[in-house]
């Protein structure tokens, strides 16, 4: 497989020096083309692949790759190396990224450069690793940086802008701080900055702030320009103030239209982000105007995308069938342009209201259309919501029947279905229906137990569970563990301080309370067994912890004094087949 690649590389050196000719408008002399080596060639082939297979983010089919082509072809060039630390980075392996990096800057390495550094620094961002990011920042501002990189935009933009993706705007503000003076233009920060700063505080849930930060851009004397506004508007947009979202787009047409700058007019972005805001206001009029002004605009371009936006907007805002025909409409777009295929994301969201609708043959012709007719990959997820959609179309519209058969086959193609799904809950009505008699799930009963009792009437006493002292060493009680899976731990004070499980027991000279999950799972002796046994359930608790609430100034059930417990273990002795109770006695338990 590597072999063919580098193959590949090699078959493209002739026609590239055939096919290169000269571009000069000077006839009365000669211009030697100056044509690339066969090495340089291949070199600028494998950087190719590296960013086609990094757009796939297939990491290790690129080292491979890479280190085929060392094989082949020997030391690797810096913009071949760039483009794998930039697949390293994208593919968020820092540590791969550093590797390369040290071998990049080695005496025997291809060299480092700006890129390089920018690339790094960028990765160590979105990595978390501040710290060694700014110890990089300052070996190049102290000029002991290897390749000698000069202090310049790209290198802090980079780390800026993964710092602000994090939501780290702490850090945000510390690096702009240190090394803000390198952005500044005209003594004043670019407008680049500041579009980066408010997205920083949207991204951290504060879009409020990020509208306040116009303020200082105009105060600067700074020009907002479209991504300013497209900012503001989802910021406005996130902080439900569609009034001022409005504002901010007939600003940005008005400014276009006064300054005749056509890259202030508002793009496929201004219009996607006011249907996002209005769709979830269900503000349907506004919704409408936004989508006849965006058709009305001929030099607006409506990508996918904006489709998919218009689609949701209409959905959410109660117009199904508005929603309906933009689908269409869609669809016979596609016919001439496959760019403009839906995802399968846009065939759910339609699936989801029309299966609510009850229109099952509508939402089985889209079951059956989302394989062939849908662009890019069509998730395990995804196949599975569209499956349970289906069976909920079949129940609303009354074919109990088809609702049965088609859940069925969900259990049998999925190997279950989750009861806090959505096509859980379509399962529970119909097993509602069906009554434990004829259930698909073998569903399972407590005749001993009645619901809302206290636990405390079915709890094992703390002390029978035999706890264990946090400070003993594991080799002193390991063989605990081969009977127990979990066992209650205690301070000198006999308090439960947590649980220890049996493959959490790695160090036999580790004392157990660095090996304990803490706090434990807990309730009061009060709490009804129904809510025990949900927690074991839902949670998988092997073990709940109960206390008895008596300290009414304790601020959790944690702070008082174990008197029991509740384990999976008496669960399973309680819980009874229903094909193992009488047909006569069902009737008391289908409540």
């Amino acid at each position: 497989m590597l072999q063919t690649h580098i193959n590949v590389f090699s078959s493209f050196t002739a026609p590239l020096h055939s096919s290169r000719v000269r571009s000069s408008s000077a006839p009365t002399r000669r211009r030697l083309a100056k044509t690339a080596t066969p090495h340089e060639t291949n070199l600028r082939h494998l950087t190719s692949r590296i960013v086609q297979l990094t757009r796939r983010k297939q990491l290790r089919q690129i080292l491979d790759e890479t280190e085929a082509a060392k094989r082949h072809f020997g030391k690797l060039n810096t913009i071949v190396m760039n483009a794998v630390m930039e697949a390293c980075v994208r593919c968020g392996d820092v540590d791969s990224a550093l590797r390369i990096f040290d071998e990049m800057k080695n005496r025997d390495g291809c060299g480092v450069d700006t890129v390089t550094y920018a690339t790094l620094l960028k990765g160590l961002g979105e990595a978390r690793r501040v710290d060694e990011a700014f110890e990089l920042l300052e070996t190049v501002e102290n000029g002991t940086a290897m390749g000698g990189p000069n202090l310049s935009a790209p290198l802090i933009f980079g780390l800026l802008n993964a710092l602000i993706e994090t939501g780290d705007l702490r850090r945000a503000n510390g690096l702009l701080a240190c090394y803000g003076f390198v952005l500044r233009e005209g003594g004043n920060f670019s407008v680049s900055v500041y579009n980066i700063l408010m997205k920083g505080y949207i991204n951290s849930g504060c879009p409020h702030t990020a509208i306040n930060v116009l303020n200082e851009i105009l105060r600067q004397g700074v020009m907002p320009d479209r991504l300013t506004y497209n900012t503001l508007i989802l910021a406005c947009v996130e902080s439900k103030k569609l009034d001022a979202a409005m504002q901010f787009f007939e600003e940005m047409k008005g400014k276009a239209q006064k300054f005749v700058n056509d890259d202030l007019f508002p793009d496929i972005v201004t219009y996607t982000t006011l249907l996002k805001g209005f769709g979830k206001a269900k503000d349907l009029a506004s919704v409408l105007k936004i989508v006849l002004e965006m058709k009305s605009c001929h030099e607006l371009y409506i990508d996918r995308t904006a489709y998919t936006a218009i689609v949701d907007a209409l959905l959410k805002s109660g117009s199904v069938k508005g929603a309906l025909c933009i689908f269409g409409e869609i669809l016979k777009q596609a016919g001439l342009n496959p760019k403009l295929r839906p995802k399968p994301h846009l065939y759910l969201s339609m699936m989801r209201a029309f299966a609510f609708l009850g229109d099952y043959d509508l939402v089985k012709n889209l079951h059956k259309r989302i394989w062939p007719d849908s662009a890019g990959t069509i998730l395990l997820v995804a196949q599975e919501e569209a499956d349970h959609l289906l069976m909920e179309a079949a129940l609303n519209a009354g074919q109990v029947d088809v609702a049965i058969k088609t859940l069925t086959e969900i259990v049998s193609r999925w190997n279950g279905i989750s009861w806090t799904s959505r096509g859980g809950m379509v399962a529970y009505r119909i097993e509602a229906i069906l009554g434990f008699s004829k259930s698909l799930f073998s569903p399972h009963l407590l005749p001993q137990v009645s619901p809302s009792e206290p636990v405390e009437n079915y709890m094992i006493r703390f002390e029978a569970t035999r706890p264990l002292q946090g400070t003993i060493k594991l080799r002193e009680v390991v063989m605990r563990f081969f009977d127990e899976a979990v066992v209650p731990i205690v301070d000198e004070w006999g308090s439960c301080t947590g649980l220890l499980h049996r493959e959490d027991c790695n160090q036999l000279d580790a004392s157990l309370s660095t090996m304990m999950r803490s706090p434990p799972p807990s309730v009061t002796t009060s709490t009804s067994v129904g809510h025990v046994v949900d927690l074991i359930l839902e949670k998988r608790y092997p073990m709940v912890i109960i206390v008895n609430y008596t300290n009414s100034y304790a601020t959790t059930p944690y702070s008082s004094r174990a008197v029991g417990v509740f384990t999976s273990e008496q669960l399973s002795r309680f819980i009874i087949p229903v094909s193992q109770v009488k047909g006569t006695d069902l009737s008391v338990y289908k409540r």
